[in-house]
């Protein structure tokens, strides 16, 4: 057994307890609530009722909420098969679906697309970026090659950096999306679009954006390459908005925030109020046309088109009301047991007897 440290003054043992006051002894005064039927009985009802209150007007809101998909890739058979053959990867494919609006969407409409079968939640799916490029910092070559989170899409055999880099951005949603109203069966109009303020600030302003010289994307990208299969160059992701061109591209910025499960939507746009649509989207007719650019057949995928209300819980999600209201259930239905547990088990009063 090893020998107990002395003091070198007094040659006295140290001892290893603690000293000996209220706080290391835990003699400080403290409160302890006492547990009483009542009180318990009380915090189960009000937490059961708390519950039930939120997951009934929960699913309220939701069910009020106008949602309409369609299905775009069983209409554009013809272009997925076109677009198996990497080849044609830069010969344009259109096409369009119809569909009927049977009511009023009041309000806000918000134009999202979505996908079915696509893993984004692959753990080498999801590190594959370089958030330093994604900042417009200046990465070189040699940088991005030693980062190993962006293989195998970092360089090219010549070395050119891509940019952006990663198999996110590589596989970057590339349909074209346009929405019609048919006002008869003859002549349409084109519903406006909005193609910003469709992400997160935080990731507009703080996580993305773009190299030096801002005003300038073109020089700011040479001695760069874009991604293998893009079909424009970051700095001509929107011809329409200089604005929302490189890193700060709403498209761009949405599809990096990767989705938690394989069958998953994103916003894509969001309908500019004006004119005929300035109460909603009225009832009637509409199409849908689009540049097929981005497969799914190799995986067994389908893509599909929303269109969606939104309410103050959010869109047409109906999971978090029915999780409150059988969590809220369920806490009363046990209180209401424990109740009739108490009174049974409960001891009688005992009565005085005068005589």
């Amino acid at each position: 057994m090893g020998k107990k440290k002395k003091d070198e003054k007094t040659n006295i043992p140290i001892s290893k307890c603690p000293d000996n006051s209220a706080f290391k002894q835990q003699r400080i005064p403290a409160w302890k609530p006492t547990l009483t039927p009542a009180s318990v009985l009380s915090t189960f009802f009000i937490t059961g009722l708390f519950c039930l209150a939120v997951g009934i007007s929960w699913i309220v809101a939701t069910q009020n909420v106008t949602e309409i998909w369609v299905t775009y890739s069983d209409f554009c058979t013809q272009c997925s098969k076109f677009r198996e053959n990497s080849s044609n990867s830069v010969e344009p494919c259109s096409c369009f679906a119809s569909f009927t609006l049977p009511q009023k969407m009041q309000g806000d409409v918000f134009l999202y697309y979505g996908l079915s079968n696509f893993f984004q939640n692959h753990r080498r799916y999801v590190i594959s970026k370089y958030d330093t490029q994604l900042l417009g910092r200046n990465v070189t070559s040699e940088s991005i090659k030693k980062s190993s989170y962006c293989a195998p899409f970092s360089t090219y055999n010549n070395g050119t950096p891509m940019a952006p880099c990663g198999a996110i951005a590589n596989s970057l949603f590339n349909d074209t999306i346009s929405l019609v109203y048919h006002l008869d069966a003859r002549s349409f109009i084109p519903v406006p679009l909005l193609r910003t303020g469709n992400t997160w600030w935080s990731d507009k302003n703080v996580k993305f954006s773009n190299p030096i010289p801002k005003d300038n994307l073109v020089q700011a990208f040479a001695g760069s390459a874009r991604p293998p299969y893009w079909q424009k160059p970051p700095y001509d992701l929107d011809p329409q908005d200089p604005n929302n061109n490189g890193y700060i591209n709403d498209d761009f910025i949405n599809w990096m925030r990767v989705a938690a499960l394989p069958n998953f939507r994103k916003l894509y746009r969001r309908v500019a109020r004006l004119q005929e649509f300035s109460d909603g989207l009225p009832a009637g007719n509409y199409s849908i046309f689009i540049d097929y650019n981005f497969p799914v057949s190799k995986f067994g995928g389908k893509k599909h088109a929303i269109l969606s209300t939104l309410s103050w819980c959010g869109g047409n999600n109906m999971f978090l009301g029915i999780a409150y209201t059988v969590t809220g259930a369920a806490i009363i239905l046990t209180a209401f047991a424990m109740l009739a547990v108490h009174l049974k088990k409960q001891k009688p009063k005992k009565t005085l007897s005068v005589r």
